[in-house]
């Protein structure tokens, strides 16, 4: 049984920032990538970050230099860091984990919105 809850979301102002977590429920060596994706009304969903299970990352040019992944596999948890956060930033943020040969597995969402 594989389970991803995230949580962090909120409500912040432009130029805010947020920590978004993830938590599996099944060790995190079983996933060969974990990452987060957003979809915002009438938009499809987007990869913004992912992190393999040997460290290496990859960010949606829109977030780099802003948002930063991370992981702390004793808790099987992995975070997003989002600075400087943007309007366009607004939508729900899924966790994904990647685990191979069984498929990818999706969180509930957690809503992020930013305004003025």
């Amino acid at each position: 049984q594989v389970q991803l809850v995230e949580s962090g979301g909120g409500a912040v102002q432009p130029g805010g920032s947020l920590r978004l977590s993830c938590a599996a429920s099944v060790t995190m060596l079983s996933f060969v990538r974990m990452g987060w994706y957003r979809q915002a009304p009438g938009k499809q969903r987007e990869l913004v970050a992912s992190i393999s299970n040997g460290g290496s990352t990859n960010y949606a040019e829109s977030v780099k230099g802003r948002f930063t992944i991370s992981k702390d596999s004793g808790k099987n948890t992995i975070y997003l860091q989002m600075n400087n956060l943007k309007v366009e930033d607004t939508a729900v943020y899924y966790c994904n984990g990647d685990q191979r040969p069984m498929g990818d597995y999706w969180g509930q969402g957690t809503q992020v919105t930013v305004s003025s």
